[in-house]
């Protein structure tokens, strides 16, 4: 397994999935995930901005949704774009720092508008070694 997120097909919408070794790394790699949808190439932003997200749920999925729907109301909020993530989780809380900058036309090609994610295809579960997490994106 050398992609640690990826996108998957469906209908209309689009689905995104993150593996890691921890739980942490899978929402990481998710929000990584999804952020690729935002911008042609997630590797021409700069994590020079840091906003701090937390978020809390009553199960593992509901979690996930969550900081997936935080990310996406900072980034609109402080108009950045981010690609890089660190998250930790400890009983159903999440704090995390999502890292970017603004968009910026010059040097960034921008992808499909991400309006939320859903609870469709949700997982967060164990595969062996790792951990998976994923959802459907509404686009």
């Amino acid at each position: 397994m050398t992609a640690f997120f990826e996108t998957f097909d469906h209908g209309a919408d689009i689905g995104i999935r993150g593996r890691g070794k921890t739980l942490s790394e899978a929402f990481e790699n998710s929000a990584k995930s999804m952020f690729s949808l935002l911008v042609e190439d997630l590797d021409t932003v700069i994590p020079e901005k840091s906003v701090i997200i937390s978020c809390e749920s009553f199960d593992l999925e509901g979690l996930f949704v969550a900081w997936l729907n935080s990310l996406l109301a900072e980034s609109d909020m402080q108009r950045l774009i981010f690609s890089d993530f660190k998250v930790k989780i400890q009983d159903l809380r999440l704090s995390g720092t999502a890292m970017g900058e603004p968009f910026d036309f010059s040097r960034h090609q921008r992808g499909v508008e991400v309006k939320g994610a859903t609870f469709t295809e949700l997982a967060v579960r164990q595969d062996g070694d790792w951990w998976i997490a994923q959802c459907v994106v509404d686009v």
